[in-house]
């Protein structure tokens, strides 16, 4: 998978042939190191932190369009100061090529 996750745009994945080898998800996350590995393998997720409401939620209406524009949508948890972003590709059975490039581009976001 090549290293520019944030310039790459997902597609449809269904099936178990399209999930990531856990050998090959500890090496795409050493480009993505703010995002930790959770559920036995199964997902990633990250908190990103901010200084008020109105900055998480600016935060989290760009997120929303990402995953829109990507039609790949991650699981968050909205706070007054932070969004926990979660990621895993349901139709794979656990983590896809899709889920590494929106954490790319939801990291470029905070940037």
């Amino acid at each position: 998978m090549p290293s520019n996750l944030a310039q790459q745009h997902c597609t449809p994945r269904r099936g178990a042939e399209h999930r990531i080898d856990p050998s090959k998800v500890a090496e795409i996350l050493r480009d993505l190191p703010d995002w930790k590995l959770v559920e036995d393998g199964q997902a990633i997720t990250r908190t990103f932190r901010f200084p008020d409401y109105y900055r998480t939620m600016a935060f989290v209406n760009a997120l929303a369009y990402i995953a829109h524009e990507q039609d790949h949508h991650p699981d968050l948890g909205v706070h007054y100061d932070r969004c926990v972003v979660r990621y895993s590709t349901h139709d794979v059975g656990g983590l896809s090529e899709n889920d590494f490039i929106c954490a790319a581009k939801a990291d470029a976001l905070v940037r």
